[in-house]
């Protein structure tokens, strides 16, 4: 465990504190769990704008004019689908098809592309492409130098006074004099983009994103956020030892193409999976929570509060004959039984 003199911290670490923001470890890093508190937090971002200080998140760059070539055969999704501009959400998978990283990864120019890792699984990302480089293709690890700012909500956009774009695709301007890479992606469901910015210019952009109106937010919020629309979280509800076909994630993988673990996947896919990730709401009044056992040989690997529900929410493994949506689970909450329902993903959907 490390302690505080050994963790990590972005460059915005001292607004955060000046804010008064309640700092927590985080994968090696001391993060702002929450300012005002989660429920305000996470009503902002559902109804206007909040930004997270995601800095801690990794950036690598694979480029060179096999650079295509090395990624096709680690990465699961189909980087010709790719334009320049544009962007995918795929997973880093290893022989068994465990997830090693879920990932974004960008294409910058005709041979060269931008990956955004979690921010635990930097190194593991970055030591499992660099081992696999090949001649006309070059791995850096570029996070020192980046910082990354997710700005989001139904009125982000129109906070920065950005205009509107695609999902999944990029493009380069300028915040209050701050030359940023614009991404239209994000973790909580909603409207928005993440910013990346040279480091030195964190504190800048910071400052001129709250200056609009834009709401602090920490990790407790980006949680519950992420959890409402169903997001796996690396570490929790996916990993080494699970598979993307029984996560659901079988749509981020291009399985008529040749990588890593594919063999697996096919196999999975034909057979059908024995357990699925689910989510789910609960019947009882009871907030589950990761690691509790679901009856019948499950377990809940992400639960919380829902703050626009108001109930308790969760994702879980469990056998394929209790995932269709309407199945009861019976969840143990801390020894006592309490009733939830299988439901169709995401949990939370904004009514228009």
């Amino acid at each position: 465990m490390p302690t505080p003199e050994t963790l990590q911290h972005t460059p915005l670490h001292d607004r955060h504190v000046a804010l008064g923001a309640r700092m927590v470890p985080f994968a090696g890093w001391e993060m702002p769990v929450q300012y005002a508190g989660v429920i305000p937090e996470h009503r902002a971002v559902r109804t206007d704008a909040g930004v997270f200080d995601v800095s801690h998140m990794g950036e690598l760059e694979v480029e060179g004019p096999h650079a295509r070539e090395l990624l096709q055969a680690a990465l699961s999704n189909d980087l010709d689908r790719l334009a320049t501009g544009e962007a995918q959400y795929t997973l880093l998978t290893n022989e068994a098809a465990g997830i090693i990283d879920d990932l974004i990864v960008y294409r910058t120019g005709e041979h060269a592309y931008l990956l955004v890792v979690n921010a635990s699984n930097r190194g593991p990302a970055y030591d499992w492409l660099k081992d696999r480089e090949i001649r006309g293709s070059d791995v850096r690890d570029v996070s020192e130098d980046c910082a990354l700012l997710a700005v989001q909500g139904p009125r982000a956009l129109e906070r920065l006074g950005l205009a509107p774009a695609k999902p999944f695709t990029f493009g380069e301007s300028s915040i209050d004099g701050v030359e940023v890479m614009v991404n239209r992606t994000g973790y909580t469901g909603e409207e928005g983009c993440e910013l990346l910015c040279m480091s030195e210019d964190a504190a800048r952009l910071w400052d001129a994103v709250l200056e609009r109106g834009v709401v602090p937010c920490g990790l407790g919020a980006r949680d519950t956020l992420r959890l409402e629309v169903c997001y796996p979280l690396q570490g929790n509800d996916i990993g080494p030892e699970t598979d993307a076909i029984s996560a659901g994630l079988g749509w981020a993988c291009a399985l008529d193409k040749e990588f890593e673990g594919v063999d697996v996947l096919r196999r999975v896919k034909a057979d059908g999976p024995e357990s699925r990730l689910v989510a789910f709401v609960m019947e009882d009044k009871a907030i589950p929570r990761h690691g509790m056992p679901i009856e019948g040989g499950g377990e809940v690997t992400s639960g919380s509060h829902s703050p626009m529900l108001e109930i308790g929410i969760g994702m879980g493994y469990v056998p394929a004959a209790q995932a269709k949506p309407g199945t009861e689970l019976t969840i143990d909450v801390r020894g006592r039984p309490r009733r939830a329902r299988v439901v169709k993903k995401p949990i939370y959907k904004r009514e228009d």
